[in-house]
């Protein structure tokens, strides 16, 4: 498994629960976001192993072999990231 795995799993995991709120009123929230975090996801994947911010999210102790484990700053970022550019998404953790 490479260093990235678990970050697009989590992120790929994150929108699947996008995808199972049924919200009435979202107007297609959920959904866009849900695609937005799938962007992420597969953008992560193409990111070599020394990648800066793989390796600054490694360092932090959020990126580890066996998951990604954001602290409560960077999950209430993922949460309302509302889409964009996927690597403005990682350098946010970072900081």
């Amino acid at each position: 498994m490479s260093t990235t795995a678990p970050l697009s799993d989590h992120l790929r995991a994150r929108a699947r629960n996008r995808l199972d709120r049924v919200e009435p009123s979202d107007e297609g929230r959920n959904a866009r976001l849900a695609l937005a975090l799938i962007d992420a996801a597969c953008y992560v994947d193409t990111l070599p192993e020394d990648d800066p911010v793989i390796v600054a999210l490694c360092e932090a102790g959020m990126l580890k072999p066996d998951g990604f484990e954001p602290g409560d700053r960077e999950s209430q970022l993922l949460a309302d990231w509302a889409g964009g550019d996927p690597a403005l998404l990682l350098a946010s953790l970072t900081r």
